[in-house]
């Protein structure tokens, strides 16, 4: 409880944004992204900074709950790569390699992320996001680290997340840096496996042309084949995704009323899109909760 009592003043600031924002703009988002003007969801942003920066937690915060935080060297034997295959290592790619470090996006993680997901234009300016390094269990149980980038008013309560489901155990298959955004024909991506768990990417809405939240770094998309986009017509967007449609399923790396994942996002204040009415985005979880 303690931590839904702090998170409160956070999700005011952010709300009354929000509120502002519909109010303005007369729109809401069906599906998974900004759905207001792009001028109104930089407001959004802007004013969730600021008004987020005194609410966060901190390490002091982490430290009083007295758990003992997860091992920041990988195990005797580790190597870089994973039983999984290729492109699964057990450590990231670029950026730092010790979990729960939260950095600005500079010199190799700025080349890193410009132009690949962030570019001019974008609605959140490049000194507003942070690169947060977690570390979560692979789907073979292996430790992995890797990167999710956010904006910095949620860096910190993104962090408290991870370490949560880290020590749950939940089983993701990769965190990393999302492809850089492209229209492509249906044809390209429905046999597209790639099953990455991310945070920013300058990018629009699923179906539709204003901006993500994922464009604010407000946003987070957690094993999307396991957890799928599903239109009001029960279509998906990628086939290796369709059996996850029926929720019913107990798999590894799906996510469920009352699970872990849907617990630590509750506790920030964040909302998940597999509570939408119209169409479920199960991967998706946001700080505005569109």
């Amino acid at each position: 409880m303690g931590r839904v009592v702090r998170m409160r003043g956070r999700r005011m600031a952010v709300g009354a944004c929000v509120a502002a924002a519909v109010a303005l703009a007369a729109c809401s988002e069906p599906a998974g992204g900004m759905g207001a003007a792009g001028a109104a969801g930089a407001g959004i942003a802007r004013a969730g900074a600021a008004g987020a920066r005194s609410a966060a937690p901190g390490a002091a915060a982490e430290a009083r709950r007295g758990s003992p935080l997860p091992s920041s060297t990988p195990a005797a034997g580790s190597s870089s790569t994973s039983p999984e295959g290729p492109g699964v290592p057990l450590l990231p790619e670029v950026g730092p390699t010790r979990p729960w470090t939260i950095s600005p996006i500079r010199g190799e993680l700025r080349r890193a992320l410009v132009p690949r997901n962030w570019r001019p234009g974008c609605p959140v300016p490049l000194d507003d996001l942070r690169w947060l390094t977690v570390a979560y269990r692979g789907f073979d149980g292996r430790r992995r680290v890797g990167p999710i980038v956010v904006h910095e008013a949620v860096a910190e309560d993104v962090r408290w997340v991870f370490r949560r489901l880290f020590r749950a155990g939940f089983p993701i298959k990769r965190v990393a840096l999302p492809r850089r955004f492209r229209d492509l024909p249906r044809s390209e991506t429905w046999d597209d496996t790639r099953n990455v768990t991310s945070g920013f990417n300058c990018r629009p809405v699923t179906d539709g042309t204003s901006w993500s939240q994922h464009a604010y770094g407000l946003a987070i998309d957690i094993n999307p084949l396991q957890n799928p986009y599903v239109r009001p017509d029960g279509s998906v967007l990628r086939r290796a995704a369709r059996p996850y449609r029926d929720r019913s399923l107990d798999r590894p790396g799906m996510i469920h009323e009352g699970d872990a994942v849907v617990e630590a996002f509750d506790a920030i204040g964040w909302e998940w899109g597999g509570r939408w009415r119209t169409l479920k985005d199960y991967m998706h979880f946001s700080a505005t909760g569109r």
